[in-house]
């Protein structure tokens, strides 16, 4: 596996697709912090980091309408690739479906979402877009 942000947003993409509850992901401090920033901004009904193994797993509860069974989740769109890296500086920073989505971005401060990168006047590496 070369992609293992990829890799991520895609076992969330076909889980949702299945209408699954639950979702196992193999573990990574930067996947922590992708899940993490989506619990805070309301895309995943919760996490829970498993140590089983040298790595361990995150369990992610997703996040479903009760009434129309939709997902939080409309869109997990990937963006930097290990092939072509896409930075941003902040006053380059993506608006995702015109502010309404987030952009996660890999910064020196660590990984946070493109409001908190502006308000920091922090530049980074733009990891996926989440609306």
């Amino acid at each position: 596996m070369t992609d293992p942000i990829a890799d991520y947003l895609t076992r969330l993409r076909n889980a949702i697709k299945a209408g699954h509850r639950v979702v196992e992901i193999p573990a990574s401090n930067l996947k922590k912090e992708i899940t993490r920033i989506l619990f805070e901004k309301g895309y995943i009904l919760s996490y829970k980091f498993v140590e089983d193994g040298p790595q361990g797993t995150i369990k992610v509860a997703l996040k479903y309408d009760p009434v129309n069974k939709v997902n939080a989740i409309k869109s997990l769109q990937r963006v930097s690739t290990p092939g072509l890296r896409q930075y941003v500086g902040y006053r380059e920073m993506p608006r995702v479906l015109n502010g309404l989505g987030i952009a996660i971005l890999s910064t020196s401060k660590g990984v946070m979402t493109n409001k908190e990168a502006e308000t920091q006047k922090l530049g980074g590496e733009v990891l996926c877009y989440v609306y």
